[in-house]
Parts: structure tokens; C-alpha cells; sequence
């Protein structure tokens, strides 16, 4: 049973709720949705945006996919019989240059981006934060699982209830100023209690599926993205294996990520143990063109240096500190020791124990070692030396 009275302490607005306008970032799907008619429902005055990111006319064609045409529609219709005014913003251009492009050009470069992160930092908790406070809004709430606590009477980030919702890792960029400004409603639900909600409401979007993939990327294809993006600036190179061996041919660094095991189009070698017939993508050399496959072992990875860092704490007056750091949005957080550098800059984390497959591009995100789920904060990994790129790469 959802507690409204619950609902209305974590939204941290003193006074009546019918005192606040929250502005709800719509995207069309069953968990923002909920979000806006939760806030309803508590009092609040509530208005939904939709943000456009791409042609209508093209986007209307693709569905289950954030900020489509159809998802677009959605949220309309749920605006209407929730009786909430709605606007939709046309953010196709900042989308284009501050999400689409950096992902391109990261992939280029050889590495594995999330373009949900970027987005988060530039489009929606940027842009979409200064429209939301030009309409008078007291707070901008959005349909994340993660909740927002106070902690010595400053808003903290944790992890969902539901660990198999928790988006944590995905708002690792969440500043504290903005911090200030947002609300996540449905960080204290499951699921299945949100749809709850929806069906309670008898909104159209109740038993809508969740988006699976990155809502520019149809069906996964990453690599025919880029192509489109980036034409004419993706080469043919070879495939060597760990001792600098010609093994095969590849037609873009683009098509592969470090740790990669299926789709290399390489089958195992012979004459040796099957822990080493199996082949991985070990490192990506965007000098040479070179993709380096070999055994999983060549994927140990005992450091990374994680730049652009985003701390939601006061660090501690330490240069290093034991923190839980989490290497993808579905690992469980491992144990590491984090030297920062006080500018702010970068920061070095020493694992515990090798990590397999880390590539740069990706996100680290800090967990307090005390509560797990407290979010500290995170960066971009820049460097994630394995055992191949510690020897100096065969050019073939």
C-alpha cells in the first residue's frame, strides 16, 4: 500500500504540498507517469514536460525507446486524465551535439560510452532544471528509482529499495545544487507497486513495457549508429592476438568493447587448453587500428584512473579513503581504496581484488564502505591498464 503521507515527507517541501508547484520530467513511460499522478495525488500543483529529441516525424515510428513520437503521445494523454498541464520541449539540437556526438566520438576513441549518464548531466538535470525553475517550479521530479534523504541537514543520494530498479549508477553526476532541486518519488517502491498505481489511476501507460535500449540506438545496434553519425571516418584494421599474430580482419574498432567475448568472428585456437581457445577482446588500439584478442586472464585489471569526478559528499580530509565502487550498472560494488586529487580533476582507485573487462568510457560510481547505499559520487574511467596494455602492443 503506497503511504501519500510518506510520499509527502521525502518530497522535503515545507508547508502544503498545494503551496508547491513540481515539475515532472514525463518521458512517456509507466514509472514517470506514476511519479506525476503520486504528486497529484499528494496536492501538489503539477505540471509534466516531455523533452523532443528527435524529428517527430521519424520518431513517431519508433516506440519503447524514452522521448519517441509514441512515447511523446503518451504522456500527453496521461497529462490529460490526470488533469496536469503538459508541454513538450524541442531539445533535438542540445540532444544532438551534447548526447549523440559524444557518443560517436567515444566509441571512435576506442571506448564504451552511456549516453544515459551524458544525458542526465547536460539535457535533462541542466536544460530541463532552468525550465523547470522558470515556471515557478519549488522542485523537478522525475521517475528514477533512487531516493533522496537528508543527512545533517543536506540531501544525500541512495540507492532504490527495489535493487533490481536501482538507477544509482546512472546519476552518479547528480551535483549538489541540483540536488537541492530534484525529487524521486518512487525511490522507496518496487515495480510492481508502481504499476499498481498506474492501474489505480487507469492509465493508458500501466502495462507498457520498460525501454531496453539507449532511446537513439534501435534494437542495440551501436556500431550502425556511429556509422551514421561519423560517416566515412571508420576503418578496416586486423585482429592480432596477445603475441602480435595476424589472426583476421576486422571492419571498425566500433564494432567490439574490451571484454568482449561473442561476435569477434574468430573461433578458438588450436593445439591449446580450452581456458585459453576462448578468446576476448583485450584492447582496443585506435593507433594501429588494431583489435587484440586473447585469454581472459589478459583482462586483469588491478587500478583505474577515473577523471571528471563528481563528489555528492564533503570529502574527507584524507588523500585516500576505502570506498565500494561500481564498474557497471549491473555488477554488485567491489571493494577498492580511492586516492583523490584534490583539484578535483582525477582520481586513482586501487581494487581489492583484478577486475575483468573494465574499459574507459564507462562509469565509476562510489558506495560509503559504512552503508552501501549511500552514493559518494563517481567519474569517467580514462585509464584501465590490463596486462596487455602494461606491455608495449606489437604493431602486425
Amino acid at each position: 500500500m503506497i503511504n501519500i503521507n510518506q510520499i509527502i515527507k521525502e518530497m522535503d517541501l515545507k508547508g502544503n504540498p498545494s503551496d508547491h508547484r513540481v515539475v515532472v520530467a514525463m518521458s512517456g513511460g509507466v514509472d514517470s507517469s506514476v511519479t506525476a499522478a503520486l504528486l497529484v495525488e499528494a496536492g501538489f500543483d503539477v505540471v509534466g514536460l516531455t523533452m523532443q529529441l528527435y524529428d517527430y516525424g521519424k520518431a513517431l515510428q519508433k516506440k519503447g525507446a524514452c522521448c519517441a513520437g509514441s512515447d511523446i503521445n503518451d504522456a500527453r494523454l496521461v497529462s490529460s486524465k490526470l488533469g496536469i498541464p503538459h508541454y513538450v520541449l524541442n531539445y533535438e539540437s542540445i540532444f544532438q551535439d551534447q548526447v549523440m556526438n559524444d557518443f560517436a566520438d567515444s566509441y571512435l576513441r576506442g571506448e564504451t560510452p552511456i549516453p544515459c549518464v551524458r544525458c542526465n548531466q547536460t539535457v535533462k538535470f541542466t536544460d530541463m532544471f532552468d525550465r523547470a525553475k522558470k515556471l515557478g517550479a519549488s522542485a523537478m521530479a522525475t521517475g528514477h528509482y533512487i531516493r533522496r534523504k537528508k543527512k545533517s541537514g543536506n540531501p544525500s543520494l541512495h540507492t532504490g529499495i527495489d535493487p533490481s530498479k536501482d538507477q544509482s549508477y546512472f546519476l552518479f553526476a547528480t551535483t549538489k545544487k541540483q540536488l537541492d532541486f530534484v525529487r524521486f518519488p518512487l525511490g522507496s517502491l518496487t515495480k510492481d507497486e508502481t504499476r499498481s498505481v498506474a492501474k489505480r489511476h487507469d492509465l493508458n501507460v500501466a502495462d507498457k513495457p520498460d525501454s531496453q535500449d539507449i532511446c537513439f540506438v534501435p534494437e542495440g545496434r551501436y556500431a550502425e549508429v556511429v556509422r551514421k553519425l561519423r560517416p566515412g571516418s571508420i576503418d578496416v584494421g586486423n585482429i592480432i592476438d596477445v603475441n602480435g599474430k595476424v589472426i583476421g580482419k576486422h571492419n571498425g574498432i566500433i564494432d567490439f568493447t574490451i571484454g568482449q567475448r561473442k561476435g569477434i568472428g574468430i573461433g578458438g585456437r588450436k593445439g591449446v587448453d580450452d581456458n585459453n581457445s576462448i578468446l576476448y577482446v583485450i584492447a582496443l588500439d585506435t593507433k594501429t587500428n588494431n583489435v587484440i584478442v586473447g585469454p581472459r586472464e589478459f583482462l586483469s585489471c588491478n587500478k583505474i584512473k577515473i577523471s571528471e569526478c563528481n563528489w555528492i559528499i564533503d570529502l574527507p580530509q584524507v588523500s585516500e579513503f576505502r570506498v565500494l565502487v561500481r564498474l557497471r550498472n549491473s555488477s554488485q560494488p567491489v571493494f577498492g581504496t580511492i586516492k583523490v586529487n584534490f583539484d578535483n580533476s582525477f582520481a586513482y582507485l586501487h581494487f581489492d581484488k583484478s577486475q575483468f573487462g573494465v574499459s574507459t568510457g564507462q562509469a565509476a560510481v562510489f558506495y560509503n564502505i559504512k552503508e552501501s547505499s549511500h552514493v559518494l559520487g563517481g567519474g569517467w574511467i580514462t585509464e584501465a591498464p590490463n596486462k596487455i596494455t602494461e606491455i608495449k602492443l606489437h604493431n602486425a
